[in-house]
């Protein structure tokens, strides 16, 4: 069967689930869970020398007694081997943490189980597997209204970004915000095609890839992502975490050649995490959502701040060896708020060659309405000056649209940029602007000196005249851009209600 059969039957699944009231996103989950059971079931049946090691499924959790349930009986036996096997440890307990049925009714559960038990998944190659996959997690992140996108950043970007990294075999890489895996999954279809030897492969399977995501259902569907692309192995151990990436700092052993990542939008964090504590009274180990933290006091930061994407800019800093190479995507705020902003800049100018910022336009993510950019810098040894001697900007913003269905951003989009970029001889740049005889030319370059006088250093540049604005969002963006807004707006009214209700009036 194609993989497009494979994925269209999948997701056909998805739109009876709806009906039930099961969205995408849950939907995924527990065909996580469930493809789990069913691929360590196959390979159980294998001859030794192809089993996985260190997976061994209790008896009352193999997937031949699930698949003969029926009805409420079938809904309570799944119920009872999520919960049995959330308490494991080992890969099986980084798949089932917190772990939970969201599928209520016994019928939609049984259409879900004989989907996947009618496909044969490890006798699909991992390209078959993890395309059908990816595909879905990209139709989840379409979904505008379950927040699924803020996980998701397009595709084209991402290859885009790898082919200016440029990442080499024998060099490792990481991403300290994984979402669903994209930047490394991209990183490893890169390196592919460098014609790896045997001992190379099983260095990008094992030892080249590395991240966190903080958060557990986003967490298990990137592992679940990079497992089926052929990255770490289903019994041996995660080549990702579940943790908060800014909470510690990074020791000699977790440094990196390469940092490819686009941290969450947003300056604090309203992102709820789940917390694995003691109950005081029964002294059971008990998951409970506690919020993340905001700030963040580091010896290897320069600035405490609350801004959470200032922070990711040290800690990335702190996680690259020296000469490696970090590509991030970074709102607006952060070439320009001033404070911490401006000191975190001074020190990224001054120990850091940041030689390159793709201003990005508005339209191609799926949070609505976000200005973005992408920095582009090595990392350098301590000299007593200064390691940016030029930054070259590339605006591909001003008079650029794009929407997500009518003019999606694509990777020939941004064609002429990687051509400008010369990932394979970047010190041989040319400018396409000239005041005179190109004003509007993309590329072009500043000295450290004109950057540094600038008022707080501010690396929001941009030379070129916005024309005449047109809106190309389809009635349905346009009303996802208003239901965006809307649901901001009453975020901050019930944050200032909270406010409110904790000050006592006169």
């Amino acid at each position: 069967m194609a993989d497009n059969t494979i994925s269209n039957k999948v997701w056909q699944i998805a739109t009876v689930l709806m009906d039930g009231g099961v969205s995408n996103s849950d939907y995924l989950e527990q065909i996580t869970f469930l493809l789990f059971l069913k691929m360590v079931d196959e390979n159980s049946h294998m001859p030794t020398p192809f089993r996985w090691k260190g997976i061994e499924l209790p008896d009352d959790c193999q997937w031949d007694l699930l698949i003969s349930k029926n009805g409420e009986a079938l809904k309570d036996h799944y119920n009872q081997i999520l919960t049995t096997l959330s308490k494991k440890t080992g890969m099986i307990g980084e798949i089932y943490r917190g772990a939970q049925n969201k599928i209520s009714s016994p019928v939609h559960l049984r259409k879900v189980i004989d989907m996947i038990n009618g496909i044969e998944w490890n006798s699909l190659s991992e390209d078959v597997k993890g395309d059908i996959y990816e595909s879905l997690l990209e139709k989840i992140a379409q979904d505008t209204k379950s927040g699924a996108g803020q996980y998701f950043t397009p595709r084209a970007l991402i290859k885009t970004i790898v082919k200016c990294v440029n990442p080499q075999l024998g060099k490792t890489i990481a991403d300290p915000c994984c979402g669903s895996g994209g930047f490394l999954l991209a990183a490893k279809s890169y390196m592919d095609e460098q014609n790896p030897g045997e001992e190379e492969n099983e260095k990008l399977k094992y030892s080249t890839f590395y991240g966190n995501e903080i958060v557990p259902n986003t967490y298990r569907m990137c592992l679940m992502n990079l497992l089926l692309h052929g990255i770490g192995e289903f019994g041996g151990e995660p080549p990702i975490k579940c943790v908060d990436s800014l909470a510690s700092q990074s020791g000699d052993s977790d440094l990196r050649d390469y940092v490819m990542t686009n941290p969450p939008f947003g300056k604090k964090s309203s992102t709820m995490i789940e917390v694995v504590e003691k109950d005081k009274e029964t002294g059971e180990e008990v998951v409970k959502l506690k919020r993340e933290q905001d700030n963040y006091v580091r010896n290897d930061f320069i600035a405490v701040t609350s801004n959470k994407q200032l922070n990711f800019v040290q800690h990335i800093k702190s996680m690259l060896k020296i000469g490696g190479t970090a590509a991030v995507v970074l709102p607006d705020n952060v070439l320009f708020e001033g404070g911490a902003g401006e000191t975190i800049r001074k020190n990224l100018l001054a120990s850091c060659d940041l030689h390159t910022i793709l201003r990005l336009p508005t339209g191609i993510f799926y949070a609505q309405g976000v200005k973005a950019n992408v920095l582009f810098f090595e990392k350098k040894p301590t000299t007593s000056t200064h390691q940016t001697k030029e930054v070259w900007i590339y605006d591909y913003r001003t008079n650029i649209k794009h929407t997500l269905k009518q003019n999606p951003l694509t990777e020939s989009s941004l064609d002429d940029f990687v051509a400008c970029y010369k990932p394979d001889d970047r010190y041989h740049r040319v400018e396409t602007y000239n005041a005179e005889t190109n004003p509007t030319g993309r590329w072009r370059k500043f000295s450290y000196e004109e950057l540094i006088s600038r008022d707080k250093t501010s690396l929001d540049i941009t030379w070129l005249k916005s024309g005449e604005e047109q809106d190309d969002c389809t009635l349905a963006e346009l009303l996802d851009i208003i239901e965006e807004k809307s649901k901001n707006i009453n975020n901050a009214v019930a944050e200032l209600k909270k406010l409110m209700a904790n000050i006592s009036e006169e």
